[in-house]
């Protein structure tokens, strides 16, 4: 194992987290992936740093440690494209729904919907509740068919947290034996 950062190039480190976020943030678009790659980033540091010869300043370190760190993240990007194109080619649109797997479905979805962000939400709603291929809802939403698969992804992601806060533990079998205050009565 590598010997840990200095406490000095630690100390310059810290002082520049804002240009180093910011560095990240203009490469990778969001906030959130930037925050979450500069603190595996200053992990890293924190175990190679010892790696910084002493002619090198820890910032320029940094930056070559920040930069191999954007390449895994795009790579990383990348595979879960992959699978959720081949997730997605292994759903099946043609099938006609099931009207009693829809009544046996748990109520609990219909109140949650609205509490998820916008986009979410509406393609929950367009895709899984109305059957809209996601061809139909990328056109009319002026996204590419790709980035509307990872945000359906995500959305079907961010219910299924709130289901498991709502619901508990009939989440784990699709709410199919839903006993919640919201279960749908048997007919």
């Amino acid at each position: 194992m590598d010997e840990p950062a200095s406490e000095e190039a630690l100390a310059v480190l810290v002082e520049n987290h804002r240009k180093f976020l910011a560095f990240l943030q203009r490469r990778v678009g969001s906030l959130e992936d930037a925050e979450e790659i500069l603190q595996s980033a200053f992990v890293r540091s924190l175990e190679r740093g010892g790696s910084i010869a002493d002619d090198e300043s820890a910032v320029a370190w940094f930056y070559r440690l920040l930069r191999n760190a954007l390449i895994d993240h795009y790579r990383h990007r990348d595979v879960e494209l992959r699978a959720i194109e081949r997730e997605a080619l292994l759903t099946f649109d043609s099938e006609e729904a099931n009207p009693e797997v829809e009544q046996a479905l748990c109520q609990c979805v219909d109140d949650l919907l609205p509490t998820l962000n916008e986009t979410y939400a509406n393609l929950l709603r367009r895709v899984d509740l109305e059957g809209a291929s996601i061809a139909e809802v990328a056109e009319s939403t002026g996204m590419t068919p790709n980035n509307t698969r990872v945000k359906l992804h995500r959305a079907r992601a961010a219910l299924r947290n709130k289901l498991r806060l709502s619901c508990g533990t009939c989440t784990e079998h699709a709410c199919l034996d839903c006993t919640c205050d919201r279960a749908p009565s048997p007919s």
